[in-house]
């Protein structure tokens, strides 16, 4: 599979453009004082299906041939691509089926159902959710939308990035580096290709669960390491069994490092942008921002942080932000 350049990535972010939101990149100086050194969060929980994951299926089914539409498309997820994909699909007129674990939270599955989509449930332990749709995307003739493991996805992903440099450069800062949430690593290595072309200097990191940090054992290992199990964090979204092939690839000479963080944390997290940033997020989606408030990002210099998903469950969130 031909790896995406920074060349696809530009032309993704031009491609959206006014089709997805351009979503804020906050700051707070109750953050800026907890860490000691200039924060800035970008906030994609507040994009267009509350994740980041809109951008690669936008891209990726706007680039449909016209003999493949009728068909639809498939793609797997537990939860954040789904939506992502059932909302470009709707968009386009073209038919969706999602293939989804069967403990995704309600408001994941909600949300693929409200735009349209069909959705076939999986055990995440015992089925493998990748040959389930694969042989779905067969018998219907049907084009696949994997999460992470496409150039078109990839690219997508990666216009987070060109405007997370775009906002940089109004603020007239220079950033020192930048942490993402990391699942199968599509979104890290979209970011990766923008920052290398546009900020070259800038160290970036992974963010992953204590027990399920894959990315962050690959990178010190030099080949990519599995997770020893599939369930047992409230990360949902961050749960896949080892980084994609093209997405490692890519990430492998780019990433300075992987780091994680505990649940307890994550919601220390989720409890601190509520109060302090104003925004929702899942547990997922606030990972790195975990790991920042642990002061575990090296470096004192200004410092980028991914706000990749706010759909968390509203009996979840009301426990965490009361506790």
């Amino acid at each position: 599979m031909k790896r995406p350049e920074f060349a696809d990535v530009k032309a993704a972010h031009a491609r959206l453009k006014g089709r997805v939101v351009r979503t804020p990149l906050l700051r707070c100086a109750a953050l800026d004082a907890s860490v000691g050194r200039p924060v800035f969060v970008k906030a994609e929980c507040l994009q267009t299906t509350g994740s980041f994951k809109y951008r690669g299926a936008s891209n990726r089914i706007m680039q449909l041939a016209e003999d493949k539409k009728a068909a639809g498309v498939v793609a797997y997820s537990s939860g954040n691509h789904a939506q992502g994909v059932a909302a470009a699909a709707a968009e386009a007129g073209v038919p969706a089926l999602i293939v989804m674990p069967k403990d995704v939270p309600a408001v994941k599955s909600e949300g693929v159902k409200a735009r349209g989509a069909q959705i076939v449930y999986y055990d995440r332990v015992s089925e493998n959710r990748e040959e389930i749709a694969a042989a779905i995307a067969k018998e219907r003739g049907a084009v696949l939308v994997p999460p992470y493991e496409d150039p078109m996805v990839i690219a997508g992903q990666g216009t987070a990035g060109m405007e997370c440099a775009e906002q940089f450069q109004e603020f007239g800062v220079k950033p020192e580096a930048l942490i993402v949430n990391a699942g199968g690593g599509g979104l890290t290595a979209g970011i990766a290709l923008a920052w290398e072309a546009l900020y070259p200097g800038a160290k970036l990191y992974t963010a992953e669960p204590d027990g399920f940090d894959d990315h962050k054992r690959s990178f010190a290992a030099g080949k990519k390491q599995r997770n020893d199990r599939l369930d047992g964090s409230v990360c949902d979204a961050l749960l896949t069994p080892e980084p994609g092939d093209l997405t490692f690839g890519i990430n492998q000479s780019r990433i300075t490092a992987g780091l994680s963080a505990s649940d307890e944390e994550v919601f220390a997290a989720m409890r601190f942008a509520f109060l302090y940033l104003k925004i929702t997020l899942e547990p997922g989606g606030a990972m790195a921002l975990a790991i920042t408030l642990k002061g575990r990002v090296p470096g004192q210099g200004p410092l980028c942080v991914l706000a990749t998903g706010g759909n968390v469950d509203p009996a979840l969130f009301a426990r965490v932000i009361t506790a």
